[in-house]
Formats: structure tokens, C-alpha cells, sequence
């Protein structure tokens, strides 16, 4: 278990209270020089930026005593941070304030990443910590940094106790009116459109998410905020149209509160040409640095397949699961996700599963599962036993103070179990993935799940794509393609940088375009080098990355236009290079073409694409013998294990036999180790067995006697089989495993089934519940089970498409019931519709009876079903016609009717 260092999270900040003040090393600080030349009262102050920079900062305090700060580029002014300060606690330290002191230092670090534009990064910064003090004598530093890529201030509150923040004050003001690119409102999960406008329109008036591009001549200024924690809350920007005023505002105007030395996030300005702009990776070197011990090899960026995109109901289905983890080792990827509706029935075979493919596996999860240390603690190391790698967590919707310290919170406990992590419905990312490297990727973006708008697609790579990782789940060819070309999909791989490259269609799709499989085997996660070739944001961009000695580059266009230049110098360490293209087929890029150039780094090729089209090229040296920058997928060994029985009911005491077969079909192994993983309390007559070599097509079978406690628990056991075994290219493993019910007695007498043990359960929100309605995310928070105004004790509560199962033993003659949509769903402000289910009984996998489509105006409609016999009874609430919001299934009064024993 990799060990998690004590950085602390909440910043040292400036000492201010009494005395002489000092700056004490902020977030994401590394060595430092540091000075005090303490200016006499003076009305503004420059902070000149590192050498190489042509970046300066001006500090003003105007006789109001209010605080401004400039960024300035080769001597103009390129956008003004107007009125600092905070209000709170401490005081109006807004205005009337007067200059106490400054100290400065100097700031370089170097440090490594497992995701963004680059592995291996370094920075210098200047520093320069004001002090302020109003006319009671409370006091608040400003901290700025300038660097080669921007400037960046940030305040600092001392003082042991609490400080309560009601509003921060400051704007952002573009010296002039110019173009803008900025999302339409402000969405606390970033999924806004974007929009082309100037800044002085702005977005015609309200609140507007970070980031923001300016453009001021030849510079751009990009706006956003960096190291954001717990001891705050996000912020946005508000404007008026036809003003140049973008207020900084915080999440809901809700207070802050902080206890101790408070540091707020970073106000980052990147500026610099667009280039400049979008290689810039000043949000992660203002961040906190790595939480982290050195060692963590447990975290891998990669490539994911992902079914719910495009075939949306089959995470449900474990078959069709396979199906993407297929897809992923036939192309050499890394991962497949399981989005929302995966079993925990069926989780850790498909595990098994997807490793003897090569593939790991992340699980989606909705953030009201992991919101409190309880649910963590009990779902965080049951994932890890499962063999899952990572999480992607859902539906955070907010940026509220609270959410930040479950971001805190959630990044610290993964780091524990050793467990990767993606955020959706999330916050902007500013810098965490430096503080906690194994954080992935961030969706904050409109992206492919809202569908394709070609200028959104040319503008997010210059404003979003600054920030951080983007999981736009880009690739897919199966929809959309009014609006994009195949070719462009491709070219969204490299242009949207992610750790966790989500490749979003089905198999079919990728089948139906074999041109592109080459490009997708060889698409890289982890990058040394970006480069912005050219670009207009929200018309084109040619954006190049390096990985290794090739570069991946990624052509867009919104609508129509010349073709899309492609400048070959700096490509390639030698003169001579290939370049494997991936363009549009035609006008309507209704296809990709693959072609092979051979050229010199002085060349330049131009590169016709489709309307709303791109393309994709990897440029490599032409070296004798190469004739491709393309690589083969190396395929893994045939493998099959199959373990018999695959599911089975053994009583408690008995003895059951387990056998397990290898082949591997394609080639020679040898090293071949077959090893059962037994539940506590197990024994077998044999452990591990080995095989020095099997032949290609040979079979290797052994036969394990299993006993099974007399005195253990009863229901569902999984007894794994591992296989590890060489082939040619390294060590392999395989994995599958027999499903055991160790049965209890079977049932006597009458029982309601909210009482009785379940073998499995599933929902469609939140849990099952017992002896109440489904109610919302949480556990036991539903209300009485109420049909047609009549309630009932007892029964069970679901929300469609739900199922349990429960075991009869054979023993039982009668299941009955009162099914229908409980009352509940007509009592929530601002909901006007009705539940539709249609409720199904099994026994043993046989359909028993169905009622037709149910709503709540059909009331409570009487079950009175013979399960003679059956051993397993299983109850599901399908969904129907009207959706799934409203669709909270009752099994009221759910009893089995069994004999005396």
C-alpha cells in the first residue's frame, strides 16, 4: 500500500499579526531566495517577472485605499485585477487600506506528473507579499506571483482561529474590447456551451465558469483559478453586458470558513501568444505538490473502451461487458469502464476476465455513494479485493465548500487503497492532479454525451483544455456525423488531452472504420511535449504531441475551409520523415484514408478535410527499414480457462469437486501455475499444481476436491482459479472462477421476504429497500410504503429496473403481494408524472407471471403466485414506457407461503 505523505493542505501563509510580518512559503512553493527591501509609502509597486519573461505585475493602492493589480506585457497593460480584497470576519479589507510592508522571493521547483501536456516539468516564479492594513489595524496579505506565462495573486489571512470569508471582492478587466471566448452561464458541473463572443458582450449578462480567453492584439489572456481545496469553495465570474468589469464571485455567495492561516485559491491570468497560452502549464505549477510517496507505479494513464455512450443500457448486461473488454485487448488498450447499472453480483468475474485479456477495469460510481468515510470505507477496499483499478465518480454538482473537502477527502482515501480516480459531474480541474497524481482526468465539459457543436469542439482546446485533463470522451463514428467527421473524431484523441482516454463507441463502429484501429492502437496517454501548430479559436486547430520520439498531431475545423497546414520542422531529430495521415474520404468524411508520406522536416503539407473535418498524423524519423511511425498491437496468447461448475448450490459440510482447464490455443507456454483461491475457512486436497510446457492447442486440467465448512456462513462464494503462465513477449495471467450458494436450511412457515435473506439485489437508484418506499440515493431514507393512499407495514421497496433474489429452498407454495408505484413520486414539489413498471416473478430463472405496464392510477394490483418447488425466487420492476424518474416499485406486504419442515 503506497504511503500518503503529510502535506498539508492547507497552505502556511503570511504571519500578520503583530511585529514584523513575513512570507512563509505558499502552495506549490519550492527553493526560494528571499528579500525584504520594504518600499517607503509609495502608490504602486512593479514586480518584474523571471529572466526570459516579459511579464510584470504593477501593484496600485489609489486614495481610497484600494488595491489593483496589472498585468503587463513588453511594457502594455493587458488586462487589470481591480479591487482586491476580501469582506468577513476580519473586516471590510476592501477599501481604505494602507500599505504595511513587502517581501519578495524568488521560486523554482521541478517536479513530475502522470497526466497533462507533459511528464517532466519546471518553473520559475517571482513572488512579492504585500501587507495591508484597514484603519482598525486588521491586516490581509496579497500574494503575486509572475512568471514566464502569466501572473497570479492570491490572499493570505493569519490568525489561529476562524475566518469566516462573505465575499471576495476583485474583477478581471481586459485593458479594451476585443474577441472572447467564454461558456454561456455558469454550470457548477462545467457543461455549459461555449460561445464566440467580445468582452464586452460577454455572454449577454450573468454569471460565467471558468476559464475565460481574452484576446488583447496578439496576446490572449486566459482567466481561471488554481489550488482550490477545502478551506474554500470554487468561484465564478459575473458580468454585465457592455462593461469590461468580470467580477470574481463565490459558489451561491455562500460564506467560507476556514480555521487558522487561511491562503485562497490562486486568480491566474495566462497570457502570451495563443501558443504560449495553451502549452501552459501554470495551473498545475501554482498547485499544491504531491501528496504522494515516490513510488507509485500502481498508477497507469491509459486507453478505456466504454459501452454507455452509444449502447446506454448495457452496462447492465455482464455479456455485453465482455464485449468491451474484447474490444480494449484486441486494441491493445488499457481498460474498459463499467458505467452506470454494473452488478456487484458479476463484478469480480468480469474482472477475472478482463486480466486474462490484459485489460484492468474501472467502475462508474454515483458520488452519493461515496460521500460519507462509512461508505468509502466499506466500498473503497471492496473494490480493491475485487481487482477493480480506478473509479470513475459521478454527479458531484456542486462547488460548494463542502464539495471541496469531499474532493480532499475522496483523493486521499483512493490514494490509500491504491485506487485510480476520474471525476464527472465535477468541478474545473486547478491542479489537484499535481497534488494527487492518481486523479486521471476531469469531465468538466460539454462533451460528446451532449452531443457535437463544431465550434464548441475548436474552442474547448484553447480554454478547457489549459486547465486540465478533459475527459470529452472523444472517437465515437456511430452518431453525430452531421457535425463531425470521422477523421476529426480521431484527431479529438490527441487535440483533448486525458489520462484515462476514454474511446467511446461500440465495437461495431470501430469495425465499420479499420482505417482509424492503427491510430487508436498507438495513441499515447502520457505526453513529453505539446505543441500548438496553428489555430483560430472556434474555427481550426493543428495541435501536435510528443511522446517518446513521435508526434501525435490532431487536426480540427468547424464548418469549411482551406486546408489544414501541416509544418513538418521540429518534427523529428532527422531530416528525413514519415508521416502516417489519417484524412477525411471525400467531402462528407463519411470515411478515413490511411496514406504514408515520406517528406523532410522543411516541408509543409496541406491537408483537404470534410466540412466540420480534421485529420490525424503520427511524424517520426525515417530511418532505414521503417516504413511506418505506426507500431503493431503485439497480440496476447490465445488463452481460455474454464472452471466447472460455473455456478452451483453446495450444502454447509459437504464436499464439492472444482475442476479448471487452461488452453492456450495459438502457441507454445511454459512456467504453466494453477492455483485455487479458496474463501476463509475452505479447504482442498491439493493447492497449486504446475505444468512445465503445453504445446499450442495442448490442454492442461486439474480437479480440486473442495470442502465446504459444516459450521460457515451461508450465500453467494466466489472460488477464484488464477493462472499465470510465459509465452513469448513475458508473463501472462488467467482468471475465472465457480459461483457457490452455500444454501441455508430451506424455509418453514410464512415469511415476509423484506425479512429473509437476498442472494443479489439491483436498482435504479439508490438501495433496495426494506419495509419502506425506494425513497432517494441513501440508505433507509425511504418513507412508508404507500399505494392509492393505503400503507403497509411491511414489504420492499425499489426504484426500476430492479431485481432481488432470495432462496425458497423448495419448500414454499405461494408468493404473494400487493404491487404498485408507490404515492410518493405525486408528493415532490415541481414532479407532475406517474411511474410506469411492469413487476416480473422467477423461480429458478423461469417467469412465474407479469402484470401488464403499471402507473400510480392503477393502484394496488393483488400477486398470488404458486412457487412450488422453486429455490430461488427472484423479483423484478422493469422499467416501461414513461421513463425511470418516477418509477418507485412497491412489492407491499411481500410474502412466501412454506410448509411446516
Amino acid at each position: 500500500m503506497t504511503a500518503v505523505s503529510a502535506v498539508a493542505l492547507v497552505a502556511s501563509g503570511l504571519v500578520l499579526g503583530g511585529g514584523a510580518a513575513s512570507a512563509a512559503p505558499a502552495r506549490g512553493a519550492g527553493t526560494a531566495d528571499t528579500t525584504d527591501p520594504t518600499p517607503a509609502t509609495v502608490s504602486s509597486w512593479r514586480l518584474s517577472g523571471p529572466r526570459g519573461s516579459d511579464l510584470d505585475g504593477v501593484l496600485r493602492l489609489d486614495g481610497e485605499g484600494e488595491v489593483a493589480l496589472d498585468v503587463v506585457a513588453d511594457g502594455d497593460t493587458v488586462l487589470s485585477a481591480t479591487r482586491l480584497g476580501l469582506r468577513g470576519s476580519d473586516g471590510d479589507l476592501t477599501t481604505g487600506l494602507t500599505f504595511v510592508e513587502r517581501s519578495d522571493r524568488r521560486i523554482s521547483d521541478s517536479y513530475t506528473m502522470t497526466s497533462g501536456k507533459s511528464v517532466r516539468r519546471s518553473y520559475v516564479h517571482t513572488e512579492s507579499v504585500f501587507t495591508f492594513a484597514d484603519a482598525a489595524g486588521a491586516r490581509i496579505g496579497i500574494a503575486v506571483r509572475v512568471s514566464r506565462d502569466g501572473v497570479a495573486y492570491r490572499y493570505l489571512l493569519d490568525g489561529a482561529g476562524e475566518h469566516r470569508v462573505d465575499d471576495e471582492s476583485g474583477a478581471w478587466e481586459p485593458a479594451s474590447d476585443g474577441p472572447a471566448w467564454m461558456q454561456r452561464s455558469y454550470a457548477v458541473n462545467y457543461e455549459a456551451e461555449w460561445t464566440t463572443t467580445t468582452a464586452a458582450a460577454g455572454n449577454g449578462g450573468g454569471s460565467i465558469g471558468f476559464p475565460v480567453l481574452f484576446q488583447q492584439g496578439d496576446r490572449y489572456a486566459l482567466v481561471t483559478e488554481a489550488d482550490l481545496h477545502g478551506d474554500y469553495s470554487g468561484a465564478h465570474l459575473t458580468h454585465t453586458a457592455g462593461s469590461l468589469r468580470y467580477d470574481v464571485d463565490l459558489f451561491e455567495g455562500r460564506p467560507v470558513t476556514s480555521t487558522g492561516a487561511l491562503s485562497t485559491p490562486w486568480r491566474v491570468a495566462i497570457v502570451g501568444d495563443l501558443p504560449a497560452v495553451v502549452g501552459s502549464n501554470l495551473v498545475d505549477d501554482l498547485a499544491t505538490p504531491s501528496a504522494l510517496d515516490p513510488g507509485t507505479d500502481w498508477i497507469k494513464p491509459g486507453r478505456s473502451s466504454w459501452s454507455w455512450l452509444t449502447d446506454w443500457d448495457s452496462p447492465r448486461d455482464e455479456a455485453r461487458q465482455r464485449d468491451f473488454v474484447d474490444l480494449a485487448a484486441r486494441n491493445g488498450w488499457e481498460y474498459v469502464l463499467l458505467d452506470e447499472g454494473w452488478n456487484a453480483s458479476w463484478v469480480p468475474r468480469t474482472v477475472r476476465y478482463a486480466h486474462t485479456q490484459g485489460v484492468d477495469v474501472i467502475a462508474w460510481f454515483h458520488s452519493r455513494d461515496l460521500r460519507t468515510q462509512e461508505q468509502r470505507d466499506e466500498w473503497l477496499p471492496r473494490l480493491k479485493s475485487w481487482g477493480v483499478s480506478g473509479i470513475k465518480v459521478d454527479f458531484m454538482d456542486s462547488d460548494s465548500q463542502e464539495i471541496h473537502r469531499w474532493y480532499d477527502d475522496v483523493a486521499r482515501d483512493t490514494a490509500r487503497y491504491e485506487l485510480m480516480i476520474n471525476f464527472h459531474g465535477s468541478a474545473l480541474p486547478t491542479g489537484m492532479q499535481r497534488t494527487w497524481p492518481h486523479i486521471m482526468s476531469y469531465e468538466s465539459v460539454r462533451g460528446m454525451e451532449n452531443g457535437i457543436s463544431p465550434e464548441r469542439s475548436l474552442i474547448v482546446p484553447f480554454t478547457r483544455g489549459v486547465v486540465g485533463s478533459m475527459d470529452f470522451t472523444p472517437v465515437v463514428f456511430s452518431r453525430d456525423n452531421d457535425k463531425t467527421s470521422k477523421a476529426q473524431q480521431v484527431a479529438m484523441s490527441v487535440a483533448y488531452e486525458s489520462a484515462w482516454q476514454h474511446i467511446s463507441d461500440k465495437p461495431e463502429g470501430y469495425a465499420a472504420e479499420p482505417n482509424a484501429m492503427p491510430f487508436l492502437q498507438n495513441l499515447p496517454t502520457t505526453w513529453d511535449e505539446v505543441r500548438l501548430l496553428s489555430g483560430t479559436p472556434g474555427q481550426d486547430a493543428v495541435l501536435a504531441r510528443r511522446s517518446g520520439d513521435r508526434w501525435f498531431v490532431g487536426g480540427m475545423r468547424a464548418g469549411s475551409g482551406a486546408p489544414l497546414q501541416l509544418p513538418l520542422e521540429g518534427l523529428a531529430r532527422g531530416k528525413r520523415v514519415l508521416v502516417d495521415l489519417l484524412t477525411d474520404d471525400g467531402s462528407n468524411g463519411s470515411a478515413t484514408v490511411h496514406t504514408t508520406v515520406r517528406a523532410t522536416t522543411g516541408d509543409t503539407l496541406e491537408i483537404p478535410t470534410a466540412n466540420n473535418g480534421g485529420f490525424a498524423a503520427v511524424v517520426c524519423e525515417a530511418t532505414r527499414g521503417r516504413t511506418s511511425c505506426l507500431e503493431p498491437v503485439v497480440a496476447r496468447p490465445d488463452a481460455t480457462l474454464e472452471v466447472d461448475p460455473a455456478e452451483a448450490d453446495v450444502e454447509p459440510g459437504s464436499t464439492v469437486e472444482v475442476s479448471a482447464t487452461f488452453t492456450v490455443a495459438d502457441r507454445d507456454v511454459t512456467s504453466v501455475r494453477l492455483t485455487p483461491d479458496l474463501p476463509a475457512g475452505w479447504t482442498a486436497d491439493q493447492g497449486t499444481r504446475t505444468v512445465a510446457r503445453l504445446a499450442a492447442g495442448q490442454s492442461a486440467e486439474v480437479t480440486w476436491q473442495v470442502q465446504v465448512p459444516a459450521d460457515g456462513d451461508t450465500g453467494t462464494f466466489e472460488l477464484p482459479v488464477d493462472v499465470s503462465y510465459r509465452a513469448v513477449g513475458g508473463r501472462y495471467v488467467a482468471a475465472s472462477q465457480a459461483t457457490l450458494w452455500v444454501t441455508p436450511p430451506a424455509l418453514t412457515g410464512d415469511h415476509y421476504v423484506s425479512d429473509l435473506e437476498w442472494l443479489e439485489e439491483s436498482n435504479g437508484y439508490g438501495p433496495i429497500e426494506r419495509d419502506r418506499s425506494n425513497g432517494e440515493a441513501a440508505g433507509d431514507d425511504g418513507r412508508p410504503i404507500t399505494i392509492a393512499g393505503v400503507t403497509y407495514a411491511k414489504g420492499v421497496g425499489m426504484h426500476a429496473t430492479g431485481s432481488l433474489t432470495t432462496w425458497l429452498g423448495g419448500t414454499c407454495t405461494a408468493f404473494r403481494a400487493v404491487v404498485g408505484i408507490d404515492d410518493e413520486v405525486l408528493n415532490k414539489p415541481g414532479d407532475t408524472g406517474v411511474g410506469s413498471v411492469r413487476f416480473r416473478v422467477y423461480g429458478d430463472g423461469v417467469l412465474l407471471t407479469e402484470t401488464p405496464v403499471l402507473s400510480n392510477d392503477d393502484g394496488g394490483v393483488p400477486l398470488d403466485v404458486d412457487v412450488t418447488g422453486v429455490r430461488r425466487l427472484r423479483l423484478v420492476a422493469d422499467e416501461a414506457t414513461e421513463g425511470k424518474n418516477f418509477d418507485h416499485a412497491d412489492w407491499a406486504d411481500a410474502r412466501v407461503v412454506c410448509g411446516e419442515g
